[in-house]
């Protein structure tokens, strides 16, 4: 591969990684074949996935790993703990060529039951079948720990490396170790935990180790009620606390139900142009596929139709063989002998949303993705639904609000901020002095500056704007259409951004009379409309502060012609005040200035 190939591939590469979200979840690394070569979990997926392609990485392996990804796919989950699960799925399915060499296999670690009179469990990392029976391993030693901890609480299983047999027991050749004391061990070798008992605690910890913790939890209910039922509640609360302890631990190993088994699940979220169908398996509870296609409109096709071509195409490709398929909507399939399930609550709802969230992921990273290849696109697109959202006949490419700033009607001015692209244009920014209102009234400072600012344009015959955004509500929308349209005849449609009782900007208003325009908050089209607001407020109120500021400064001196800001100083250092400048004899004056400026302040003053 050339350098400048490589280049290309890195750069895509890191363009997918900056579109991620910062959710948990799995994701996969593809070859140039299209082939999956690692799979691995995260609990935020950008910052995992993004460590991969930082320039100080100097493990050989992974950079070894790095130069073989050609593309990177991944699947949202809700929890870490899904996110672990989902990663084990995918490896035991593709068995991905770098999860092996980057984790070399043969060190991974294994639980051993030994076979001895009284077994052990224990994890180890050498295998000897002669001296035991072993599970693994595990890629993932807290996977591993997990299931020890279990164990050695729901069973405690002896620790002691003491070759305990039958006759020594019999012979009472052993003594009670510290596990014991600190009730960690039943004690099977001093006769306090019979052999059978032991054994049987063995054989449903293998139970577990197998994968069949839902029966041996079944089991475990069943002698819970039995106890119960024959008054031995002392039992009874033991196989209670060991119930909880497996159902706890198998639930958090589950997405879902254990009983959803051999289930596909499809979800719809499209635009005008394509359509992604994310597409999910699940084998016992636990989600082992999770793909999104994309569908290329043709003949602006419904989500009902798309869905179920996209089903049929889907499941011949990975020819599957599911019995039941889940749907966010009643379609026909065509298909034979299968059951089409649309749920409205439980645990096939749950699988639903999380295919639903997964679909609205991909198709935002899509979009991230071509507009941050396109910045013009994205300026684009929130244009043209600020356009469909208030009906205006063309987009609205400049943008200018107005906004007034005064303490009690003291230093009134007021700002005009421009957007153009939806983006601040500050060269076009104006800053006015209001010079016909006299006292705080906000209305008639809004129309004497919109009257200034439109006469002006209209005079210079340069580009009035596509949107005027008042920074108010209904009143001020009428108080500047009543300058716009009836005083100047002027056709620009104006839209406002009003507060809630917490002062929060919370409807944009358009129309006459002012109708809300019915746009979520958390959009990004509201958070721009809202910069476009914040930017004028902090334009007006830094214009005021510095006004206030400058006539705070100003004095008696500043008013006498001749006398600049030199002099002024040289003055107020000799002599202090103004008060002293003013009672100043002319010889005193002189020796300070020279004699024409002195002449200057002393006539000012007398």
């Amino acid at each position: 591969m050339t350098n400048k190939k490589d280049e290309q591939r890195l750069e895509r590469l890191k363009n997918i990684v900056s579109s991620l979200p910062e959710k948990p979840g799995s994701y996969q690394y593809y070859d140039d074949q299209g082939t999956i070569i690692y799979v691995g979990k995260a609990k935020n997926l950008k910052s995992r996935v993004s460590s991969y392609f930082h320039k100080e990485v100097d493990r050989f392996k992974t950079k070894i790993l790095v130069s073989k990804i050609w593309d990177i796919t991944y699947t949202v989950v809700n929890t870490e703990e899904d996110a672990l699960l989902l990663e084990n799925n995918l490896i035991k399915k593709y068995k991905p060529k770098y999860n092996i060499l980057l984790k070399d296999g043969k060190t991974y670690p294994s639980i051993c039951i030994t076979k001895e009179y009284l077994p052990r469990i224990i994890n180890t990392r050498n295998i000897n079948k002669k001296f035991g029976i072993y599970y693994g391993p595990y890629s993932h030693i807290g996977t591993m720990y997990a299931l020890l901890d279990l164990i050695r609480k729901l069973y405690k299983p002896r620790a002691c490396r003491t070759p305990i047999t039958k006759e020594g027991i019999e012979k009472r050749k052993y003594k009670p170790c510290l596990e014991y004391h600190m009730h960690n061990c039943e004690a099977p070798c001093i006769g306090k935990q019979t052999y059978e008992n032991y054994i049987e605690n063995i054989f449903q910890a293998q139970e577990i180790l197998k994968g069949r913790s839902r029966e041996v939890e079944k089991k475990l209910f069943q002698e819970m009620q039995k106890a119960a039922e024959e008054l031995r509640f002392e039992d009874a609360e033991v196989l209670k606390r060991q119930y909880l302890a497996l159902e706890n631990f198998v639930s958090k190993s589950e997405v879902v139900s254990h009983t959803i088994n051999n289930v596909e699940v499809f979800s719809i979220n499209s635009d005008e142009k394509i359509a992604y169908i994310n597409y999910m398996h699940v084998t016992n509870g636990c989600i082992n596929q999770a793909f999104t296609y994309e569908f290329k409109k043709k003949l602006d096709e419904s989500d009902t139709e798309i869905l179920s071509l996209g089903i049929l195409q889907i499941r011949e490709q990975l020819k599957s063989n599911s019995k039941e398929i889940i749907v966010p909507f009643h379609l026909e399939t065509g298909i034979k002998d299968i059951s089409i399930t649309v749920p409205l609550r439980g645990d096939k709802k749950t699988l639903l949303e999380l295919s639903i969230m997964n679909g609205k992921q991909y198709k935002f990273d899509r979009l991230k993705q071509s507009e941050k290849l396109n910045p013009e696109q994205k300026q684009t697109r929130l244009m043209k639904e600020l356009q469909n959202a208030l009906k205006l006949e063309k987009m609205p490419y400049q943008i200018e609000c107005f906004d007034n700033s005064n303490i009690s009607g003291s230093d009134a001015v007021a700002g005009c901020v421009v957007f153009k692209g939806m983006k601040p244009s500050k060269k076009d920014y104006r800053k006015y002095n209001i010079k016909t209102v006299n006292g705080p009234d906000d209305y008639a400072s809004m129309q004497e500056v919109v009257r200034r600012r439109y006469t002006r344009i209209k005079e210079e015959g340069t580009p009035l704007p596509d949107l005027i955004i008042t920074d108010g509500g209904k009143g001020q929308m009428e108080v500047v259409r009543e300058v716009i349209e009836d005083e100047l005849g002027l056709h620009i449609p104006i839209a406002g951004l009003a507060k809630d009782n917490h002062h929060r900007t919370n409807e944009l208003l358009f129309g006459f009379p002012p109708v809300v325009i019915g746009m979520k908050t958390d959009s990004e089209l509201f958070h721009i409309l809202t910069r476009i607001q914040d930017e004028v407020h902090r334009y007006a109120i830094s214009f005021h502060r510095d006004k206030r500021s400058k006539r705070a400064l100003h004095s008696e001196l500043d008013d006498i012609k001749g006398i600049g800001a030199k002099t002024k100083e040289l003055l107020l250092k000799k002599l202090k005040t103004v008060k002293n400048i003013k009672a100043a004899d002319l010889q005193n004056l002189i020796e300070i200035v020279g004699k024409s400026k002195a002449d200057i302040i002393y006539n000012n003053f007398h």
